[in-house]
């Protein structure tokens, strides 16, 4: 058996399942051998999408994902995907074939290319080794949440691996939850104990199993509100205490409750300027406390008064034990009476913008979250569209939502609805695009339809990179570059196989009704032709980051 059957093999036995890529010759061989050992191949139509769908995928299912690349301009196609992974620590393997010639053209220094976006590098360097290398990709990727690159060199592929070499591979690892410091445990039990107005705020680090359940316990306990970063969007859904997002996607009775707290606990949450809005939402004199097993999280973006380095669902259960006094907290019949009635977005009044050419993309996203069925699995790209999507489309849990926004990349949100709709095959994927966007990854649109995927595409067309629309126009400066003529997406959609409708007025959507009622034997592509005449809500805040 040669290395690149050995390497397959091996990342097989080591509990990969799930492999996307674009296949050349160089890591043909590896790929091969991965299907032929069980896994399942979703060849994407550009190695940018195959990583964003392998991050997505592994984000959505809890599982460690592999995508695989040929050498050279198949890893720096990528490079955008998985420098999104690699900052949001998806645990993700990158096969990588790996030429070690300099003169050759494919050449390029892939150990400078990982280091430099945060993924960590490892190389197969012999047959004898080939094996346990793999494993140990694998091993770091699930043991330290990182996205891993796995450079597999040319040479090397070709060599014979020594008899009984796959023995040696290592079944998945498990991930071992930090047990956090009884002191530190002790301290957040007193503080809650007495908090009169306490908030919890969870983040990516919250949504692994059993957290929900542990976390409203111990809310319930001491009256707590609940609220979730964006990437955790969905957590307590159904919950009557919940804020839904705390941030730039949150409602003004959420910024106000959340401003209101004088204690802010965030479980698995950075923090940041997105979700506290730049420390506008934390009070002059709220105490905020910071849960999270990487010891170099809490202070990191904002200064905290208790760090607590532990796995979440293992802290929330620790506290909980103490028997911490129990109180009322921010639990009052009045604050619960004004949450049911208007702590989501679309309770909010607003004045309607639509024309008859344009719709205003809150009756959009209002209208749609009504008629689409309520077991979806969301992906939004990146622009000024992405606050609605984001805030009025409901999610079932916190897997039903996966937001690739750690880098800010335009154009990541079709391929990252495509890995979370293998993730989650029982829900109906939602794609939640900018016409930037949509146009940048129309390629992946054939994947879609390859793959069967019952999926909806949702365009917000504006005609334009609308975050720079809005962001410099206000100042007189020349917009010529950030915008574009008329697109007729619907006719790029149809060109794909989907069916698809232009949407201008509310009316225009009784055909995704329609289509949402119907056998869904296609996908559906929606360009809706939003308003243009102002910049979102959130962006503002978003640019006092730049």
């Amino acid at each position: 058996m040669k290395v690149a059957e050995a390497v397959g093999r091996a990342l097989c036995a080591a509990g990969v399942d799930q492999v996307f890529g674009v296949v050349g010759s160089g890591n043909f061989h590896v790929t091969n051998a991965l299907v032929a050992a069980g896994a399942r191949f979703v060849a994407a139509r550009h190695e940018g999408g195959a990583a964003t769908m392998a991050d997505a995928y592994a984000r959505t299912s809890g599982t460690v994902a592999v995508v695989s690349v040929h050498q050279g301009p198949g890893l720096t196609n990528a490079m955008t995907g998985i420098t999104e992974a690699a900052k949001s620590r998806t645990p993700l393997v990158v096969l990588a074939a790996e030429v070690t010639e300099p003169r050759s053209n494919f050449y390029v220094d892939q150990e400078a290319l990982a280091h430099a976006v945060g993924a960590v590098p490892v190389r197969v360097t012999s047959a004898e080794e080939a094996v346990e290398q793999a494993c140990v990709a694998v091993g770091l990727a699930v043991r330290e949440r990182r996205t891993v690159l796995l450079n597999l060199p040319l040479p090397v592929q070709a060599l014979e691996v020594p008899d009984g070499a796959l023995a040696r591979a290592a079944p998945l690892p498990q991930r071992v939850a930090v047990e956090p410091d009884a002191d530190r445990v002790a301290d957040l039990s007193r503080l809650l104990g007495q908090a009169r107005r306490p908030v919890f705020v969870a983040g990516r680090g919250a949504r692994g199993a059993g957290c929900r359940e542990v976390l409203e316990a111990l809310a319930e306990r001491h009256g707590a509100l609940l609220a979730t970063s964006a990437v955790a969007h969905g957590l307590f859904h159904g919950n009557p205490w919940s804020l839904g997002i705390s941030g730039g996607f949150a409602s003004p009775l959420a910024c106000e409750l959340i401003q209101g707290a004088d204690l802010i606990v965030g479980w698995g949450c950075a923090l940041n300027m997105w979700t506290m809005r730049h420390g506008q939402l934390i009070g002059a004199d709220t105490t905020v406390v910071q849960v999270d097993d990487d010891p170099s999280a809490p202070g990191l973006h904002r200064p905290v008064h208790l760090g607590v380095t532990g796995d979440v669902r293992l802290t929330a259960r620790r506290v909980f034990e103490a028997a911490g006094e129990p109180g009322q907290g921010y639990r009052i019949p009045q604050i619960g009476a004004a949450l049911a009635a208007g702590v989501r977005l679309r309770d909010v009044p607003y004045e309607d913008t639509s024309t008859r050419e344009r719709i205003d993309p809150r009756t959009l996203s209002i209208a749609l979250d009504d008629i689409l069925p309520a077991e979806r699995v969301v992906g939004v790209d990146s622009g000024n569209f992405m606050g609605y999507p984001s805030a009025y489309l409901s999610v079932p849990d916190e897997k039903g939502f996966c937001f690739t926004q750690a880098f800010q990349s335009i154009g990541l949100g079709l391929a990252t609805t495509i890995g979370a709709a293998l993730a989650q095959p029982d829900r109906l994927p939602v794609a939640a695009l900018g016409d930037g966007g949509a146009l940048m990854s129309a390629v992946e649109l054939d994947t879609v339809r390859r793959l069967g995927l019952p999926m909806v595409v949702v365009v917000y067309d504006d005609e334009a990179y609308g975050a720079e629309v809005h962001h410099f126009g206000p100042d007189g400066h020349p917009l010529d570059t950030v915008r574009f003529p008329p697109t007729d997406i619907a006719a790029v959609g149809r060109g794909h196989g989907f069916e698809a409708v232009t949407v201008r007025t509310q009316a225009d959507l009784k055909a995704v009704a329609d289509w949402v009622a119907g056998p869904r034997t296609a996908p559906l592509l929606v360009d809706a032709k939003v308003v243009a005449d102002h910049g979102s809500w959130w962006l503002e805040e978003a640019f006092r980051g730049h």
